[in-house]
């Protein structure tokens, strides 16, 4: 597309939903892709590798099989391959990696100077301290993917960070919240799985039935945006137009509406801090409700443990998301009800000590540690 420099991006997560998405953006806009990476060798990876011939490919695990020989001398294993290739100077990186997996090629990313697209919720929760400093002592920049902050990071471009009072994450409330009367004790995997606005991953639907995903939104929302947790707030908005807001100190109100398509928030992540054509419709008004409403924190007790964990700091929100990924696949898994989702994740916050998070180690450890205290805490309890 003409009028966009043609910086070559690197795609994370290429098989995901943000990586193909980000593959179809990058189509749109001519750029060149100069590298793929996936967490197994599948044939989806495979294909890509094959549509992409001048990209480097990274699988985080090695295969058991054998390698096609054309392209053995275009792909490296291992999870430092990975970063590796988010190292790759002069691009942009889209990390669309599900899972803590994803920080190390974050810092990579950072420590090359490079654009860091970020849609890896676990790089901020798992090691965000660390992402910060690695970004304030690095010629990278950080732009989120996450449609939430993307808008956010637009309301604020040109704004002095000293005259935002505060900034309202909207919320679409998931399957659930519009429905007081559902005893959510008793719903269903695929009652949760069905998100009525965004089409995403299970895990992702689960925790945005649970208010949990948004938990997640707060605590990146204080790291990108270096704002304390009073000056973040959610609101309930179920058709997801208006992806959110910020109110500044004299009153004022900006919000970015639009409807529920990730390419639009890609797309400004890779051509910032110009604006080119979009790669989906304009968006229309015309019979759309934009109805707003306070979230039930009785009934969704996730969302005030996001606050908890964050203000905790240190290792708080990586003990939160690795809590919340065992306890979401216990209930994927039929081993304990929706509600004790909520439940296990609190016990496990209580039971591991608060500590320091200043490394990549550290932040691993972490996570490490978070998954082994909700994997006790969910069995030594009788859920059913």
């Amino acid at each position: 597309m003409a009028g966009v420099a043609l910086t070559p991006v690197i795609v994370l997560g290429a098989t995901g939903s943000i990586g193909r998405q980000t593959l179809e953006v990058a189509n749109h806009l001519d750029l060149p892709v100069l590298g793929l990476a996936a967490g197994t060798l599948s044939e989806k990876i495979i294909e890509l590798a094959y549509h992409y011939p001048d990209a480097s490919v990274a699988i985080a695990h090695p295969p058991a099989g054998t390698i096609d020989a054309a392209l053995k001398h275009r792909i490296a294993f291992g999870p430092g391959a990975v970063a590796a290739l988010a190292r790759t100077p002069h691009t942009i990186v889209v990390n669309g990696i599900v899972g803590a997996a994803g920080l190390e090629p974050s810092l990579a990313a950072l420590e090359a100077g490079n654009r860091l697209a970020l849609a890896n919720k676990e790089s901020l929760l798992t090691g965000g301290p660390i992402v910060l400093e690695t970004l304030r002592a690095s010629d990278g920049d950080l732009i989120p993917v996450d449609s939430e902050h993307s808008a956010v990071w637009h309301c604020l471009r040109g704004e002095r960070a000293d005259e935002v009072r505060r900034v309202i994450l909207t919320a679409s409330g998931g399957p659930f919240h519009a429905s007081p009367d559902v005893n959510l004790r008793d719903v269903s995997v695929d009652d949760a799985l069905a998100h009525p606005t965004w089409n995403m991953g299970r895990r992702i639907s689960i925790d945005s039935a649970t208010l949990m995903n948004k938990a997640f939104e707060v605590i990146e929302a204080h790291y990108l945006f270096e704002l304390d947790y009073d000056q973040i707030d959610v609101m309930i908005h179920p058709t997801s137009y208006v992806h959110s807001f910020v109110e500044f100190v004299d009153g004022v109100v900006k919000a970015e509406v639009g409807p529920p398509d990730m390419k639009k928030p890609i797309q400004n992540a890779m051509t910032a801090p110009r604006r080119v054509g979009a790669s989906v419709g304009s968006p229309s008004l015309a019979g759309v409700e934009l109805s707003f409403s306070e979230p039930d924190r009785e009934r969704f007790p996730a969302l005030d443990l996001g606050y908890r964990a964050g203000r905790r700091g240190g290792n708080g929100p990586a003990i939160l998301n690795a809590a919340d990924e065992v306890a979401v696949a216990a209930f994927l898994e039929g081993r304990i009800r929706f509600t004790d989702i909520a439940t296990v994740v609190e016990e496990t916050l209580e039971t591991v000590p608060a500590a320091p998070v200043t490394s990549l180690a550290e932040a691993l450890e972490s996570d490490a540690i978070g998954r082994t205290a909700a994997g006790e805490a969910i069995a030594a309890r009788t859920f059913r």
